[in-house]
């Protein structure tokens, strides 16, 4: 494992230059660190140390690990068979940008997994610095704590310490989710490849529940994911009033208010379904870090695309031919694969959507 991360510390050298390699290093380091905190869980299980609790969510990961596989046909591999035992609140920290006056994210480029709106950094202290200085070339800049993350394959990647203690549900999505990217990834496609892998999350925590026998879990997941559904659907309806406002041709300061009188009318929709869920606190944290067109922008990159892949997976009736479609979809180019996603969502939704 070190060898193949020297070759891919050294060829980045070779392409790219000692700025962006800051960066590659600290990807790198990072990663190394993690995997060096990493044991297999069945030595974990057998050491007298670990606590009983700790155990009993071992097990479950492991029953999650082997669910994914069976039912859900995700890819059977080494990921998820170790645990990292981590001191942080975070795997690594996720910064997205987009600016002042657009809803698009500004997007990066890598070697191998080509371009992605998101940059991760495994220390907050990096983040920071970087985000600070986006922050001065007028950009608008999100930081998002991540709890776990891919290599799409490339290392067997293991369950952090910073989700073991999630609610089974969660902790399931989270394994689902991360191996569908395994499964299906597009290049320079970050809304594709994280909508298929939500709603691959959703389909197969739904089954788990089930599979289980949890009525009660059930139930509250799915009240769980009607509040998401009609909290994303707030998010992405802002995010849509501000593409309409930053096409028209507004001197700066006029945009501004503008601007922050939609992000004012977004809180105070937030609190009319506060209201309707009863005095629900849930999305609190995610308001009270602020709002701003990279924090939408995030949003639309994981949820963007759900209700189509949802809408295909119904036509398809099984996940093997939700694949075969997926997959079919993943080879056209961006053009196509974005036109028949948004004639997806005109069926679902019954009308055009553009």
């Amino acid at each position: 494992m070190i060898g193949r991360l020297s070759l891919t510390l050294l060829l980045l050298l070779i392409l790219q230059g000692c700025t962006t390699m800051g960066y590659y290093a600290q990807s790198i380091g990072g990663h190394l660190s993690l995997m060096g905190k990493s044991r297999p869980i069945g030595e974990v299980l057998k050491d007298p140390a670990t606590s009983p609790e700790l155990k009993a969510r071992l097990l479950l990961v492991r029953s999650m690990r082997a669910f994914a596989v069976e039912e859900l046909q995700l890819p059977d591999n080494g990921s998820y068979h170790d645990f990292a035992d981590l001191n942080r609140e975070a795997v690594v920290w996720s910064l997205v940008a987009a600016p002042e006056f657009s809803i698009e994210a500004k997007t990066w480029c890598y070697p191998f997994i080509g371009c992605a709106s998101y940059r991760g950094y495994f220390d907050w202290a990096d983040v920071k610095v970087y985000a600070d200085k986006l922050a001065l070339e007028g950009l608008d800049v999100a930081i998002e704590p991540i709890p776990a993350y891919s290599t799409l394959g490339w290392f067997d990647d293991p369950v952090p310490s910073t989700v073991i203690e999630w609610l089974e549900s969660r902790l399931a999505g989270l394994i689902f989710h991360e191996l569908s990217h395994q499964l299906i990834y597009v290049k320079d496609d970050s809304a594709f490849n994280e909508s298929f892998a939500t709603t691959v999350e959703q389909l197969g925590v739904e089954r788990w529940l089930l599979r289980r026998g949890e009525d009660e879990a059930v139930v509250s997941w799915r009240k769980g994911q009607q509040r998401e559904k009609a909290f994303v659907e707030m998010l992405l309806g802002t995010r849509a009033r501000l593409g309409q406002l930053y096409a028209l041709e507004l001197g700066q300061d006029e945009m501004r208010r503008h601007k922050a009188r939609v992000f004012e009318e977004l809180k105070q929709r937030y609190e009319g379904l506060r209201e309707r869920w009863g005095g629900y606190k849930g999305y609190d944290r995610w308001f009270n870090r602020g709002l701003n067109n990279a924090r939408l922008a995030s949003i639309a990159t994981y949820e963007q695309w759900v209700p189509a892949f949802m809408h295909l997976l119904q036509q398809e009736q099984d996940v093997r031919g939700f694949y075969a479609a997926c997959r079919r979809l993943a080879d056209l180019p961006y053009e196509q694969r974005q036109e028949q996603l948004r004639q997806l969502l005109a069926d679902c939704r019954g009308g055009e959507v553009r």
